[in-house]
């Protein structure tokens, strides 16, 4: 797991007004998923999709999705387990090893898309990014493979090789946009040589990437309980901000 049911972003709060709520997409293939909005009172020219860790849409990613547009980032963070668990409301220690190990490729694509879908329903062209945190860091850039035109996507802390059937190292050369990963130093999960050969695939297949290394931060670090780490946390934020306004 990622983060505590009661870690909190470590940002500070923007000054753009933002309205908050819950609402349900519906994917192409008939998927009902839970999701969470913030938009601002106007809306942003570019905007973000947040993908969570392993145990889904949470009150962190609520959070962050707030802090995005205030920001000046409208924002939706997306649940994984529609399929499997339904869009309905689940308490803090639900079991949700055996929902993440349903999810395919396939099915989380298609419900991104039904986020970039709405973050794009008056503006077709509107620069759409994703952003994700351990195994929605992997699933974020996966979606610069999966051919929704995205602006970019940014990873914190994923795995370039999660398991032999889910290696988003091995689709660098189906990539079209910009990738930022985000990497902890000290997380045993991600060996420093895993992160050097995912640079390396990136650069060897012409994919503009910038892949950043946070020396002693462990997996998780955004977060702020980790108190020890909030310079490496701004960096951090300050970096998915910059990429956002460059690529937009």
């Amino acid at each position: 797991m990622c983060f505590d049911h009661d870690s909190e972003p470590p940002i500070s709060a923007g000054d753009r007004a933002v309205t908050s709520h819950e609402l349900t997409l519906v994917a192409a293939d008939g998927n009902e998923l839970m999701a969470f909005e913030s938009v601002g009172e106007e809306e942003s020219p570019a905007a973000f999709v947040v993908l969570p860790d392993v145990r889904g849409l949470f009150q962190f990613y609520k959070d962050l999705t707030i802090r995005f547009a205030q920001a000046g980032y409208d924002a939706i963070a997306i649940d994984y387990f529609g399929r499997t668990a339904g869009s309905g409301g689940r308490s803090d220690d639900w079991d949700f090893g055996p929902h993440v190990q349903a999810t395919t490729s396939e099915g989380i694509r298609s419900d991104v898309a039904a986020a970039v879908a709405r973050l794009r329903a008056t503006d077709p062209e509107r620069p759409v990014f994703t952003v994700g945190f351990c195994f929605g860091g992997s699933n974020s850039w996966h979606q610069a493979a999966n051919g929704l035109q995205l602006a970019g996507v940014v990873g914190f802390y994923g795995r370039p090789r999660r398991n032999e059937h889910d290696a988003v190292i091995d689709r660098v050369g189906d990539m079209n946009c910009p990738v930022l990963a985000l990497m902890g130093g000290d997380d045993p999960g991600i060996p420093p040589e895993a992160v050097d050969e995912f640079k390396a695939a990136l650069d060897q297949a012409g994919v503009v990437n910038e892949v950043v290394v946070y020396p002693g931060a462990p997996h998780s670090f955004f977060d702020r309980k980790y108190a020890d780490f909030g310079g490496e946390s701004a960096d951090a934020w300050r970096r998915v901000l910059t990429f956002a306004e460059e690529n937009s």
